[in-house]
């Protein structure tokens, strides 16, 4: 048995969030895809860097000073560039996700398929 007040209850959209944006449905593969390949190119940013860091201690040869500055650099420049698509919506956040395939696309071309 329910009454017109549950009724309401549970046909009624939940309350938004204070100082949260509503991200509409559009984009949502796109935001997606582009954290993916930011977040991906941290963890390969911390990864070269680590092993840079054995490399020192046990005298290996490592990876060389280019890869060593560019993965963090590509790594800070598609964080920055998710930052900005997952607060805007639009023509902007759709440039900033483009700005994160390029910096990842760069970063792979230049230090590991050549």
């Amino acid at each position: 048995m329910s009454s017109p007040d549950t009724e309401e209850l549970a046909t009624a959209p939940p309350p938004e969030e204070p100082g949260v944006p509503a991200v509409p449905g559009r984009g949502r593969f796109w935001r997606g895809l582009t954290g993916s390949l930011a977040a991906g190119m941290v963890v390969l940013a911390v990864c070269v860097l680590s092993i840079a860091g054995i490399c020192l201690f046990t005298g290996a040869p490592g990876p060389g000073p280019l890869m060593l500055i560019g993965h963090p650099v590509a790594a800070v420049a598609a964080l920055l560039c998710q930052r900005v698509a997952d607060a805007r919506n639009g023509r902007v956040a759709g440039f900033a996700g483009l700005g994160v395939v390029v910096s990842v696309t760069a970063a792979l071309s230049l230090f590991w398929w050549n």
